[in-house]
């Protein structure tokens, strides 16, 4: 690499900010924290919680037993909350026992208790027989009585009761029926019908899928959706490249095009070609259908190097760089800025800092199940606490960067039953494999998080909410949402545990500005994974203007117009609604004599870095 491509870096420019601002900045600090001795100090705690991590998972001790603590004592001088649990649980057994007795006599006795939405562990039809229904109707007993157990408790602290309720219910799913061998219908039915057959054929699939951990291979049935091939195919070229992103550009599919050029804006914490799956459900290759011309930001995917690149770096050398190509393939155009999940935090931080200084080059905002008021960030806050951040910062500070299978396994904690447990069930007791996915192999496509950056997010975004507080500072002054005065097209989807829908619902109270705000079912990707023809799938969508009432997110859904089907369309209309009504011709792939040659293919190559 040039010295003249050498990314700058916010710890560069703070190194040559001069001894003035460095002896400023440390007398700021308290008198014992200046000087090598402290951190030397310091350190030693970080490595010996980094080595902690090793055995924890990633979880802070710390955090588990501050929240049992806290429940136990308040549990314990709770006397009344402890006759209320005996109460319920004298009326639980009541309620088994009546249930027992009917169904000795009516096979099709009611159940005494439904699982909740969402809970399809016992769904089949196995499960309505005897004994099997009275074993599952006795789990779901035992467990909602668990969630009263650890729920309400008179003086805890809320965070340490979601991490108690949390931590409750994933050991009581450890102990399903669904999960045990001789009780589970369907595992029992396959093992008849094999001679037993099904447990050697799972012992085969469990040896596989840990011998392919150990030597770091993606899962079985993965090698069927190459990426460039199967996955990531929309052609197109590589036009620019730093240190942090691959720009790629679109190859039209129409002899004529919407003016204003789409830039997509993707988190780094997953790869880019979420949205650029099969041909049948590629979001990109769908705006290029309808006349768009489309850019994609590829993100590198970091290493130990990268340690300190900063959530600034991930601006300023991200999306600015970005917008720069794109103005000047494209020049005296403006841009419809795309965005999902961080990239969509971070794109809200860069068209807030840019209306500050006047730069008009977006035509509109979209963001694509991402957060900008973070006091409810839904269950993955679990994870994020100021001592669980601490060990966190300790392993990430240790490594260089949070690991691709740590990130991997906060999310499928968040989901242990679709995610972990059941998949453990089909192929391993049942003995089948489950059948590989396009989405399912982009999720195992996983990538890492650099220290000094995601030690940024999660303290200033997540903890501190900076954003929604307006004192999230860039280039030495606040970025205040309320400066963004183009239009907003925003989506939350209905079942997401990244985003919930009612957080991203906050962009309406953070803005000055019209927002079309889409509610769409599914969760965290597949909501937005939506493709036309897509069976079961509906979608609520509204306008509130800047000079409408303020309304809470329940009282927008209970108004919004309920629509079937994707909202792709929808937003391609939105899309052409706030463009130039008349198309052009569309724009040469690069622009060479501006600096922006056609590098590569597409999907390029920081997409194959793992």
């Amino acid at each position: 690499m040039k010295t003249s491509d050498r990314p700058v870096l916010a710890t560069d420019r703070a190194r040559k900010a001069g001894s003035a601002n460095l002896i400023a900045a440390q007398s700021a600090l308290p008198y014992e924290d200046v000087g090598s001795d402290g951190e030397a100090f310091r350190a030693i705690d970080r490595m010996r919680e980094a080595l902690s991590a090793m055995a924890t998972g990633g979880l802070s001790p710390a955090t588990l037993t501050l929240a049992f603590y806290d429940w136990s004592i308040h549990l314990a001088s709770a006397p009344g909350k402890r006759m209320e649990l005996a109460h319920k649980a004298g009326q639980n057994w009541s309620l088994l026992l009546t249930y027992m007795a009917a169904a000795a006599t009516r096979p099709d006795a009611p159940p005494c208790i439904e699982a909740l939405p969402g809970d399809n562990r016992f769904r089949a039809e196995g499960w309505q027989k005897q004994p099997y229904t009275t074993w599952a109707q006795a789990f779901l007993l035992c467990q909602q009585w668990w969630h009263d157990v650890t729920r309400n408790v008179p003086g805890m602290t809320p965070h340490h009761e979601d991490v108690v309720s949390f931590t409750a219910r994933q050991w009581l799913d450890m102990f399903s029926p669904s999960n045990l061998p001789f009780a589970n219908p369907e595992v029992i039915h396959k093992a008849m019908e094999t001679g037993g057959a099904n447990f050697t054929q799972g012992l085969r699939n469990w040896l596989e899928d840990v011998g392919r951990v150990a030597m770091r291979q993606p899962p079985v049935g993965t090698e069927a959706f190459r990426v460039g091939r199967d996955i990531a195919a929309t052609p197109g070229k590589v036009v620019y490249r730093n240190h942090l992103i691959e720009l790629i550009q679109y190859a039209p599919a129409t002899e004529d095009v919407l003016a204003e050029p789409i830039l997509i804006v993707p988190a780094w914490i997953m790869k880019y070609y979420i949205l650029d799956l099969s041909p049948h459900n590629s979001l990109i290759r769908y705006l290029v259908a309808q006349g768009h011309t489309v850019f994609c930001i590829s993100w590198r995917n970091p290493t130990a190097k990268d340690r300190d690149l900063t959530l600034d770096d991930y601006r300023r050398l991200g999306i600015l760089a970005a917008l720069d190509a794109v103005s000047a393939i494209a020049p005296e155009r403006k841009i419809h800025a795309t965005s999902y999940c961080l990239g969509g935090t971070l794109l809200a931080i860069t068209a807030a800092a840019m209306a500050r200084t006047e730069d008009q080059r977006l035509a509109s905002v979209t963001l694509f199940a991402a957060q900008t008021d973070f006091s409810e960030p839904g269950e993955l806050a679990l994870f994020i606490d100021h001592s669980q951040l601490h060990f966190l910062d300790s392993m990430m500070w240790h490594s260089g960067c949070l690991s691709a299978d740590q990130m991997a396994g906060a999310f499928q904690l968040l989901r242990t039953n679709d995610l972990v447990w059941s998949r453990l069930v089909h192929d391993y007791l049942i003995g089948k494999r489950t059948t590989m996915t396009d989405l399912m192999a982009w999720n195992a496509d996983s990538t890492h998080m650099p220290y000094r950056m995601h030690a940024e997010y999660l303290q200033r975004l997540y903890l501190d909410n900076e954003l929604a507080a307006g004192r999230f500072i860039v280039d030495g002054r606040p970025a205040h949402l309320q400066n963004i005065r183009v239009p907003m097209f925003v989506v939350g989807t209905e079942r997401d545990h990244v985003a919930p829908w009612h957080s991203v619902y906050k962009i309406h109270y953070l803005t000055d500005t019209d927002v079309t705000f889409v509610l769409t079912s599914g969760g965290h990707n597949a909501g937005i994974v939506s493709e036309p023809d897509h069976p079961g799938r509906g979608f609520r969508i509204a306008l509130t203007r800047e000079s409408d009432s303020s309304v809470s997110a329940d009282e927008w859904a209970a108004a919004a117009t309920s629509k079937d089907g994707s909202w792709w369309p929808d937003w391609v209309e939105w899309l052409a609604g706030h463009s130039a009504p008349r198309r052009v011709a569309p724009p040469v792939i690069g622009a060479p004599q501006r600096g922006y040659p056609p590098i590569d293919d597409a999907p390029g190559t920081y997409v194959h870095q793992r």
